[in-house]
């Protein structure tokens, strides 16, 4: 697939946000990869709260360390050298190459900044090319933003300028797929239209043959054909990255939840805090028989629960004034008074001690937790990246730690330590505890001896089952996502364009970008 020593490429774009395109951009790099291709994903700028920290250090989005392993590769800073953590609704923190460089305002970034970053993307993205058979990119909301088309470095921005054939992905479950695959392209210039090669339909329901007919009249409306039909699947708790796919009270990933292997269910009441980061933290828990994760924003909502976990967040001082305002930091100080467990995840771990002293991310200063945990945080501009493993309860467990937090912790017990006494990381007191560890709960065997200790404090009969792997679960979902694109897509006409590029002579669809 290789053209003088440079691989091919294929850019995935959306009607819209969350149309399917990390999910798609997975399947063509797992289908790819079966076919003994040597494949990477690429996403040149990404706008997400869910990051990962790869083997050299780097800060990346998690959805593009999803797709690297649905490549069968490491994932590294090259697959997405751009990364924006908002930290409200008009600035973000810009992560380049891995490395945190500043905090934007969402004028100044698109007023010059991200402009100049074009350059370092198409780097990149040509060194992958460079090192692989073909690279999947990705695209960010609607390549139709015309807005934004200036300074874009993510979808016709990086095509024009790598010349890569673009496949447009829309979300028939939403309604008006057809419209948004007409009017998307309509809104692009001449030069930006003739890289739009087609288009895949996602989470498609129903009998294919009556979609058919709107299939040929978008055809000959486009000059278009589209390239797959994607059925809709339940429960692809695949990692997202721009919003949180679940209700704000509902069930974790719309997970069905297998029955329990012991007498008990266990229920687990996770608070939905503002700027939530890492919520990926708790799909390991969702995927064990009998267990039932909840995201609640209501202290009464935390009654039944039998664990409450506060999660990551970009807004620790932020998100501990939410809890308060709402009655859910009492409520979580009622149950650690009772003995009833509770588990902080990074700014969730802060949250629980009993001091943060914050210049760096809210610049609020001096101010007090909610004093469950013998713990005092102190924000540093140096942001600790790292990839740490240990021994927690016993069993071994291995995380990715992403924060400007630095915890001083004065009491109690480690959360994990090194398995020869020596503590590594976080705090245990009673049936409290906290980590800066993301990605902890997905050691199998720790998360057993974990939910087992949750069981006994709350007097469930709840019993984890032996085998449930996550890193086999995760594997069966990647795997789904192949077949879904190697039996339901046009693959012949995705290896065309991998390997030669957009066709030449695609139409021109009035009115073209204004």
């Amino acid at each position: 697939m290789s053209r003088g020593g440079r691989g091919g490429g294929l850019l995935i774009a959306g009607t819209t946000s969350d149309a399917g395109k990390s999910v798609v951009t997975a399947g063509i790099c797992r289908w790819l990869v079966r076919r003994g291709v040597k494949v990477a994903p690429f996403k040149g700028q990404n706008m997400s709260l869910n990051s990962f920290v790869t083997r050299e250090g780097a800060e990346i989005g998690r959805a593009q360390a999803m797709q690297a392993q649905a490549a069968r590769v490491e994932p590294t800073a090259l697959m997405n050298p751009v990364l924006l953590k908002p930290g409200s609704d008009r600035s973000s923190q810009v992560v380049l190459m891995g490395r945190p460089v500043g905090e934007l305002s969402a004028k100044g970034y698109h007023g010059g900044r991200q402009e100049a970053l074009l350059g370092p993307v198409l780097e990149c993205l040509e060194e992958l090319r460079g090192t692989y058979d073909a690279v999947i990119c990705e695209g960010a909301g609607s390549p139709a933003e015309i807005n934004l088309r200036r300074t874009d470095i993510v979808n016709m921005g990086i095509a024009r300028a790598a010349r890569l054939p673009v496949v447009v992905v829309g979300d028939i479950d939403r309604g008006g797929v057809f419209a948004s695959f007409f009017g998307t392209t309509a809104l692009l210039s001449p030069e930006d239209q003739d890289l739009i090669a087609g288009y895949l339909v996602n989470k498609f329901r129903g009998d294919v043959s009556l979609l058919e007919p709107g299939l040929e009249m978008l055809r000959g409306l486009t000059g278009r054909s589209t390239l797959g039909v994607l059925p809709w699947r339940h429960g692809l708790g695949i990692d997202e990255e721009d919003g949180l796919r679940v209700s704000m009270r509902g069930a974790v990933r719309e997970s069905l939840v297998a029955p329990p292997y012991g007498e008990d269910v266990l229920r687990i009441a996770v608070c939905a805090v503002p700027l939530m980061s890492n919520f990926t933290d708790v799909d390991a828990l969702a995927a064990e028989p009998g267990v039932v994760v909840r995201f609640v924003d209501r202290a009464e909502e935390l009654a039944d629960a039998d664990l409450v976990i506060v999660p990551g967040t970009r807004g620790t001082v932020k998100a501990l004034a939410w809890l308060r305002e709402r009655g859910l930091a009492d409520a979580i100080a009622r149950r650690a008074a009772e003995g009833r467990p509770v588990l902080g995840i990074c700014g969730g771990y802060q949250i629980l001690g009993e001091h943060i002293d914050d210049e760096v991310e809210s610049r609020a200063g001096a101010v007090c937790g909610l004093g469950l945990l013998p713990v005092r945080i102190r924000f540093e501009r140096e942001k600790t990246l790292a990839r740490p493993v240990g021994v927690a309860l016993g069993a071994p467990v291995e995380g990715y730690e992403i924060h400007h937090g630095v915890a001083d912790v004065r009491g109690g017990e480690a959360f994990v330590s090194d398995g020869r006494g020596q503590a590594l990381d976080g705090c245990r007191v009673g049936a409290v505890q906290g980590t800066h560890w993301h990605g902890a709960l997905e050691s199998d065997a720790f998360r057993r001896r974990f939910l087992t200790e949750v069981a006994r404090a709350s007097g469930r009969r709840f019993v984890p089952a032996p085998d449930t792997s996550f890193g086999v679960l995760r594997e069966e979902q990647l795997d789904l996502l192949g077949d879904l694109v190697e039996e339901h897509a046009d693959t012949g006409a995705l290896l065309r364009l991998i390997e030669e590029g957009a066709p030449a002579g695609m139409p021109f669809i009035p009115p073209g970008a204004p």
